[in-house]
């Protein structure tokens, strides 16, 4: 047995061993998957254990999440830090080996993986990423961003839609340094692939405009590195290489059927692997010394790509420094902070819809912030996502920025987090807020990466009129802010999009999400800044405070009315704007209760969705003015009259607590 053979059967071993350890896991796509998944980052894959943030690195994804013992056995055997103990450790509460991979947690892991199909996508917003850096920044005697996206993925990836949206767009993108690896073993949970999965996969991918390949025999390493240096040659389009193995590879017990996917061995079973292997050593959790020595020799000769990378770029300063510099503060994420903070951010003029306020101010960013790149899920002239004084992005033109997504939201959103993941840039995506539910999975995905993603969300409740209940979203907004680490904002006005723009541009650890209104709204005297306190109160009560309503969006503006005509009629009424919920749960007690006074007991809280979340704020005493059916199809303004969004019915309901 040559040392690479065993070096691929350490992999198995550790893995399935983790997996029995655990009593809980799947081994047989580690099983199976360990020669190709050795040979690319053995063989092909430039890396450096060392440092495992180089921004030269290839990326590697692992779409079939559920395999990632083998992954943690790779980042074991390459010297990642993930230590023997780690490998026992797996899938233990707080280990650094959770039983799919998790970015942030686990050094070596490019992304959080495990719904299926979700690493294709991150993958091809890697790559897309790495196309544009490329176009910024090389030259042609200086290629300083240069480097491959490798994603390993399997039946199940394939079979989901998100991975169909995502293969299209790279196709028709031309991306042709993204390299899919699928590991086609025809078997999941509930037995063959025949029985729900018979296309022909590989004349797929070539209807989508990608290379494609088949290696026949997933234990020929020869084979399979010569696949991925033919996909590497292989210019205008992705790879796809379909590896055939046998899933559960080396257990006679389990070889080839479904029962390998997900349980784990057994003792019994892992000791005939063993023996099937020609496994030499009974203790459990063995590293070799001569696969030891090898690797360690391997990492060596790794870390050199990295220090000859960094010679190219002292060369690459030395010649064109202005771009060196830029591409520093591209890295680092650089933002103008003083116009952020500017009077001159907040101004405004006419009143306007916030969709458009939000056109404009990321016009005005545009214009200020040279590495934001984004777009729409077909939907650009009506999100105003469109960046007026940038190209498009496109397969003969990577330098655009301004991206045409398609009618693919899901992969729109999981594209954007890989593009974010990859570094460098400042990502934002676009689509009516109601189709949010089919960016749900991605967007999760954003806020457990605690990703900078921003999402354009606008036609924001019933306001969207004749398009009907399809389109009017009155789930969506309670449904995001139930995600744990996503921030949605509701601006009143234009000046309050301004804050939410800024919010975006400058939370590091989560996404955030713009909802904003299709019909106008009024800009609204104090409005601005403070908004991005969650909530505050907009317009103060002009006697002895009786009366709180607390609104968000396009309610603002008809709840001041209404608190208006309180006052006329002697009852003191403060207006509590309340763009975001949870950046005011994050605001100190005492501010709360300033703008919140406990002994203010009739509170009214207005918004065209599910009211379901405000009772928080209005308590037993108070009262939501919400949606609890869907809309209807109508102009807006009289559906707003129907469901009872007027300022007359806010004061009659004020007058009732």
């Amino acid at each position: 047995m040559n040392i690479e053979q065993k070096s691929v059967n350490t992999l198995r071993v550790l893995s399935v061993e983790a997996i029995d350890k655990a009593n809980s896991g799947h081994p047989g796509l580690p099983m199976g998957a360990a020669p190709m998944a050795f040979t690319l980052w053995n063989r092909v894959m430039n890396h450096n254990p060392k440092n495992p943030n180089w921004f030269n690195r290839d990326r590697f994804v692992l779409s079939a999440g559920h395999g990632s013992a083998l992954l943690y056995s790779l980042l074991n055997l390459f010297d990642y830090g993930v230590t023997i103990e780690d490998i026992k450790d797996f899938r233990q509460v707080g280990s650094r080996t959770p039983g799919h991979p998790e970015f942030g947690d686990t050094v070596g892991v490019e992304a959080t993986t495990g719904p299926l199909g979700q690493g294709v996508a991150m993958a091809t917003g890697m790559a897309i990423a790495e196309t544009h850096l490329a176009a910024k920044f090389n030259k042609e005697d200086a290629k300083i961003v240069d480097h491959y996206t490798y994603v390993l993925t399997g039946d199940g990836c394939l079979m989901e839609g998100i991975s169909y949206e995502a293969a299209s767009l790279a196709g028709t993108l031309g991306l042709e340094k993204l390299i899919l690896i699928y590991d086609s073993n025809s078997i999941t949970i509930e037995g063959s692939t025949d029985l729900a999965f018979s296309e022909n996969v590989g004349d797929r991918f070539k209807a989508l405009g990608w290379h494609v390949q088949k290696v026949i025999d997933g234990n020929d390493m020869d084979a399979i590195e010569q696949a991925i240096n033919l996909a590497k040659e292989t210019k205008g389009q992705p790879s796809m290489i379909e590896v055939i193995t046998e899933i559960g590879y080396g257990s006679p017990a389990i070889q080839g059927t479904s029962k390998a996917h997900g349980s784990p061995l057994g003792e019994d079973n892992i000791k005939e692997m063993k023996k099937v292997l020609g496994w030499e050593y009974e203790e459990s959790f063995i590293v070799p010394e001569d696969v030891k020595l090898e690797m360690d020799n391997k990492v060596k000769q790794l870390s050199e790509l990295e220090a000859s990378w960094n010679e190219e770029f002292k060369a690459y300063e030395s010649k064109y420094p202005e771009l060196a510099r830029e591409f520093k503060s591209w890295m680092d994420l650089d933002l103008p902070m003083d116009y952020l903070n500017s009077e001159e951010y907040y101004d405004f003029g006419n009143d306007m819809a916030t969709r458009a306020s939000s056109g404009e101010v990321l016009n005005r960013l545009a214009d200020r912030v040279p590495n934001l790149i984004g777009g729409s899920a077909d939907l650009a002239p009506s999100n105003n996502t469109n960046m007026k004084n940038r190209e498009s992005y496109a397969s003969d033109n990577y330098l655009g920025s301004n991206m045409h997504f398609g009618i693919r939201e899901h992969a729109m959103a999981a594209i954007s987090n890989g593009m974010a993941l990859h570094g460098g840039l400042r990502v934002y995506n676009g689509t009516f807020l109601v189709f949010s539910d089919y960016m749900k999975p991605a967007m999760r995905l954003s806020a457990i990466m605690k990703l900078p993603v921003t999402y354009v969300l606008t036609h924001d409740s019933i306001g969207v009129g004749e398009d009907g209940p399809t389109h009017q979203p009155v789930d969506q907004i309670p449904m995001l802010r139930s995600i744990p680490n996503f921030t949605i904002f509701r601006p009143a006005d234009a000046r309050e999009t301004a804050a939410g723009w800024k919010l975006a541009m400058t939370k590091k650890d989560g996404p955030v999400g713009l909802a904003l209104s299709r019909q106008t709204l009024p800009n609204i005297e104090g409005s601005g800044e403070e908004a991005l306190k969650g909530g505050y109160i907009l317009k103060k009560e002009s006697k002895d405070l009786e009366y709180i309503i607390l609104a968000s969006g396009s309610e603002v503006s008809i709840a001041i009315q209404a608190a208006e005509d309180l006052e006329v009629k002697g009852h003191g009424t403060r207006v509590v704007s309340m763009p975001s919920m949870e950046l005011f749960e994050e605001q100190s007690k005492e501010y709360k209760a300033e703008v919140l006074p406990s002994n203010i007991r009739k509170r009214l809280a207005v918004e065209a969705a599910e009211p379901s979340l405000w009772y928080k704020y209005v308590g037993l005493d108070g009262d939501v003015i919400g949606m609890s059916t869907f809309g209807a199809s109508g102009p807006g303004g009289k559906l707003f009259d129907k469901f009872g969004f007027t300022k007359e019915n806010i004061v009659e309901k004020a007058l009732e607590l």
